[in-house]
Formats: structure tokens, C-alpha cells, sequence
């Protein structure tokens, strides 16, 4: 596997700059354009087994001298009896008030994808997919032109995204083989209302899809003739939080995931599967990455 294959697939509309592979830490780079609210920035890699700290700063600027304003410092502990993260905000060399979060998502040994979601008034945290924090601006957004990576924690990728809006599409060539995976990760927006995932044939009929109530808190499959099949299972999605819809083709149908956690699956044959053609996203949800 080379380098290059080791950051999460993501189409070419989602990039806004090139990922970097491996960097060195300590690690600063100019986030180009500057930061504004519909941007990401997500970091995958591992926690040492023996780390103590480490920090990811969105910073005003790169100077040593003067340092810059940092307007997000996001500061997991490790050598703590209770292991938490710590965002503060540091302006004309000043520490403002710590917030902290004492249910750290991180654990040491362990591998992550963390991802950093700036909106219009503060950043939301996710780790491996699952909502972990928020963090109200304290500086103006439009003054970070600048990502550092500091302490201990081995980086394999570094992406810059951009949100995805809704309702959206994307082309099925060849269909969905057994072994295939369907992969949608966003975010809820504030007041939803429902998140409906279809699969298109070439007729354009919908032979399934997946659709989530927000009114009555209900996951279901939905048949061609608007027969719903309840699926009996905690409802995981959460207003102004991530989540993360796994698809698995097999033989007999797709099987599903949600935030990591499996919820079953739906019985279609080979030949239905086979000639599905698009893959069709809509509801009250923005998308980071769609992958197939």
C-alpha cells in the first residue's frame, strides 16, 4: 500500500488542498485560503503507547517572534490520573480560561481520524466518527491562516476538506458486488427533519433506501412500494452531531453500520444489486465524504 492510500478516500470536490502524508512533527503548515466556516481539517494517525500531550493549534500566523495568536489550541493529556483534552484560546501571549473535557476519546496505542468542523460561531470535534466536542470562537475564524501540530503523536495524513451540500449524487458504473462498501460520513444539522440515503437502477426506481425520522426517532428500509421495514436498533443520529453510514454488499443484500455499531441488514438479489446505477443523498445533513 503506498503512502498515498492511507488518508480516508474523498472525491475531488470535497479537497480544497492537497493532503500531506507523514509529516515530521513538531509540524506547521498555511492552510491556504485561511479558515472559514464550512471548512474541515481532519488528521489521521496514532497515539504513541508512552505520550504524555500533545496539542493541534489553528494559528494567527507562523511567527517565533513574537509568537502568533492562537485562536483554537486543542490539547489532549495522557499522563494525567484522568486523561482529558483542553481547548484554550491565546491572544497578545495570554492564556484565556481552559475549557476542558475529562472523557477523553483518545487513548494511547491507539489509531484515530480526527475531525475538525469550523462553523460560523465555534468548531465541533469528532473522533473516529463520533462527536466528541465543541469549542466557541473566542478570535475571529477569518484570522487563522495557520495549522501547527506539536507533542506526541505520529501523523500519517493530514486533509483539508469542504462541506458537501444536500441533496446530492453520485454515479454507480457497475453496480454494487458482494465485498463492495458504500461509505457517507457528515454531520446533522441543528433542526432536522429526516436523512434519506437511496440506490437508483437504471430505470431510475429506488429498489431500496435507507431513511431516518427525526419526528419519531425511526431508522427503516423502504421498499420500492413505500414499505417501510423498521429497524429495531438505538437511534444514533443526534442533532449538530457527526455520524458515519457504512454499506456492505454482499451476497443477498447490504448489510449495515452506523457509527460503528452493526444494525443488520436488508435482503436484495444479485441481479437488483447489479443494476443499480446511482447512489442519491438528501435530508437535513452536510457530508464530508462519500465513498463507494
Amino acid at each position: 500500500m503506498s503512502p498515498a492510500e492511507k488518508l480516508d478516500p474523498l472525491p475531488d470536490t470535497f479537497i480544497l488542498q492537497p493532503p500531506v502524508f507523514h509529516p515530521v512533527v513538531p509540524y506547521v503548515t498555511t492552510i491556504f485560503g485561511g479558515l472559514r466556516a464550512g471548512k474541515m481539517v481532519m488528521l489521521q494517525g496514532v497515539v504513541p503507547l508512552e505520550a504524555r500531550r500533545f496539542q493541534v493549534d489553528f494559528q494567527c500566523g507562523c511567527s517565533l517572534h513574537p509568537p502568533p495568536d492562537i485562536a483554537i489550541h486543542f490539547n489532549p493529556r495522557f499522563h494525567t490520573t484522568q486523561p482529558h483534552a483542553i481547548c484554550n484560546t491565546l491572544q497578545a501571549g495570554r492564556w484565556q480560561a481552559e475549557a476542558r473535557w475529562p472523557r477523553l476519546a483518545l487513548r494511547r496505542g491507539g489509531s484515530f481520524r480526527l475531525l475538525f468542523l469550523f462553523g460560523h460561531e465555534d468548531m465541533k470535534v469528532s473522533v473516529n466518527g463520533r462527536h466528541f466536542l465543541h469549542y466557541r470562537y473566542r478570535l475571529p475564524l477569518s484570522r487563522v491562516d495557520t495549522l501547527g501540530i506539536f507533542g506526541d503523536i505520529l501523523v500519517k495524513a493530514v486533509g483539508f476538506l469542504n462541506i458537501n451540500e444536500v441533496p446530492c449524487s453520485r454515479p454507480l458504473p457497475r453496480g454494487l458486488w458482494p465485498g463492495q462498501v458504500i461509505v457517507l460520513r457528515g454531520l446533522v444539522l441543528p433542526e432536522p427533519k429526516d436523512f434519506t440515503l437511496s440506490l437508483m437502477d437504471e430505470a431510475a426506481r429506488v429498489p431500496v433506501a435507507l431513511r431516518a425520522s427525526f419526528a419519531d426517532r425511526t431508522l427503516a428500509w423502504v421498499s420500492p412500494w413505500g414499505r417501510k421495514q423498521l429497524i429495531l436498533a438505538p437511534f444514533l443520529f443526534y442533532p449538530q452531531r457527526f455520524f458515519e453510514v457504512l454499506l456492505l454488499c454482499q451476497e443477498g443484500g447490504l448489510k449495515l453500520a452506523l457509527n460503528g455499531q452493526g444494525l443488520g441488514a436488508t435482503s436484495l438479489g444479485r441481479q437488483v444489486l447489479e443494476r443499480l446505477r446511482e447512489l442519491r443523498v438528501s435530508g437535513t445533513v452536510q457530508l464530508y465524504c462519500v465513498h463507494h
